[in-house]
């Protein structure tokens, strides 16, 4: 077993190291570049797009709306990275970390988007006559028959690494959290949530999402006020906070309090690490989610889609990192959602632990969910659509064992396999990145050949009331 554990901290040290930073980070770039900033440019439109994507077109296709899907991706990505990933990110590679997770961010907007594109670009309908698509069919139907094997390690890591991070581990962090904050026994939480758990998961992708457009955007906005209330009470700490932040991307820290100080190259390899487990912009893992969205255009479901990882990362990270840095408590020397949780009870004495309690709670809840379907998605490209039943009991089995073992070793695999992941999902960006330029500019020349027609009547419109 210690063979083991030191096999995969090693691997994991290789595949989190400084080319897969470079790899993830340029990949997003230089799509990013491809499509002249579009992902950024497109921001206010893509929050319009957003709204409007809960009522689809008659012509779109798809199993759920497009709103829906991004609730599913973003009940994936909100999670325990958003409170406990972003104060490991602090703890150990200063403020400047946050900076570079901002970073990843906003490249990463453009590897979302892509990575969407194709998703749905090369979706398929399975024997259920359900929408299924990914990495592992954009590289098969993409990339063409010799990189099968690419897809099928694709598959073969996200099947895996779903029964860790995206299962057993979050229900040790929702046990964890209501043990301390509420004395409640582990196997009691851990019961109670794979009942909940059940309820959703076997009910299939239509369920999750419609559980997510429901209790996504609820769970966000009241994360968002409880950090808006630390930063109300520490607001004049808010300045200081942004200028370690910015300084410390660049420099390095030296050690404060329990704070051990940190190099550049630290904060940017925690911020950069912590940042794709969080919004999972590289991984490929929207696009299982995506796919299933009624749409009639694959740039339209990226363009919705892309707004996950901005809501994600911009948002909701950078009001847990804000937070834990303006009320002073990253320099304690504790780290992970104790760290957060301090930032909330020195703001909030007696209460706050518990409100943080509650948000990992239904955060971890969410991504139990999420997760459920990228992983199901990924054994079915594997096993058939067979695999269905008995992946979805085993899934809701891990629940409550999860809940109650030391995951140690499962996070460290999981972890592992969650990067490699990102390798072949970023070999087919790279690869197919062309036609997803081509893809965006026929539909912006699209919308501006429809647009024009509309704007002239307008003017004709308006030239008749004037007469």
């Amino acid at each position: 077993m210690q063979f083991l554990h030191d096999f995969f901290t090693a691997l994991n040290d290789i595949v989190w190291g400084i080319p897969m930073i470079v790899l993830i980070l340029g990949t997003g770039l230089y799509l990013q570049l491809r499509l002249g900033f579009m992902p950024i440019r497109k921001i206010p439109q893509g929050f319009r797009m957003l709204w409007g994507s809960r009522t689809p077109g008659s012509k779109a296709h798809g199993d759920i709306s497009p709103f829906a899907a991004l609730m599913t991706e973003l009940s994936a990505t909100v999670g325990t990275g958003n409170i406990a990933g972003v104060a490991t990110a602090i703890a150990v590679g200063g403020p400047g970390a946050l900076f570079w997770m901002w970073m990843t961010a906003l490249v990463g907007m453009a590897t979302k988007y892509s990575e969407i594109v194709l998703a749905v670009k090369y979706r398929e309908v399975d024997d259920k006559r359900e929408h299924v698509g990914g990495p592992m069919y954009v590289i098969r139907n993409g990339l063409g028959g010799r990189w099968r094997w690419l897809a099928t390690a694709f598959a073969l890591f996200g099947g895996l690494a779903g029964f860790g991070i995206g299962n057993m581990v979050q229900a040790n962090g929702v046990s964890s959290a209501m043990h301390n904050a509420f004395g409640i026994e582990t196997w009691v939480t851990g019961l109670v949530l794979a009942v909940f758990t059940a309820a959703v998961v076997l009910g299939g992708i239509k369920r999750i999402g419609a559980v997510a457009e429901r209790l996504v955007p609820t769970m966000c906005l009241g994360y968002i006020l409880c950090t808006g209330v630390v930063l109300f009470i520490f607001a004049d700490k808010i300045p200081e906070a942004f200028s370690l932040i910015f300084t410390h991307a660049f420099t390095p820290i030296s050690a404060t309090g329990g704070f051990a100080g940190a190099a550049v190259m630290l904060a940017i390899q925690r911020g950069v690490a912590r940042g794709i487990f969080s919004n999972e912009a590289g991984l490929g893992t929207a696009g299982i989610a995506q796919a299933a969205g009624k749409t009639s255009d694959p740039v339209y479901s990226g363009l919705v889609g892309m707004m996950g990882t901005f809501i994600d990362t911009i948002i909701v990270c950078s009001m847990t990192g804000l937070a834990i840095i303006a009320s002073g408590v990253w320099t304690s020397g504790l780290s992970g959602a104790v760290l957060t949780s301090n930032s909330f009870e020195a703001a909030m004495p007696g209460v706050g632990k518990y409100l943080l309690a509650i948000s990992l709670a239904v955060f971890a809840f969410t991504t139990i969910l999420g997760w459920s379907y990228y992983a199901e998605k990924c054994w079915e490209y594997l096993l058939g659509s067979k695999s269905e039943k008995p992946f979805r009991l085993v899934w809701v089995l891990c629940v409550p064992v999860g809940a109650i073992a030391t995951l140690d070793f499962a996070w460290l695999v999981a972890d592992t396999l969650n990067a490699l992941m990102a390798i072949p999902n970023l070999i087919s960006l790279l690869v197919l990145a062309p036609l997803i330029a081509k893809l965006t500019r026929e539909y912006f020349a699209e919308q501006r050949r429809v647009a024009r027609p509309a704007a002239e009547n307008v003017v004709v419109a308006a030239a008749r009331t004037t007469h």
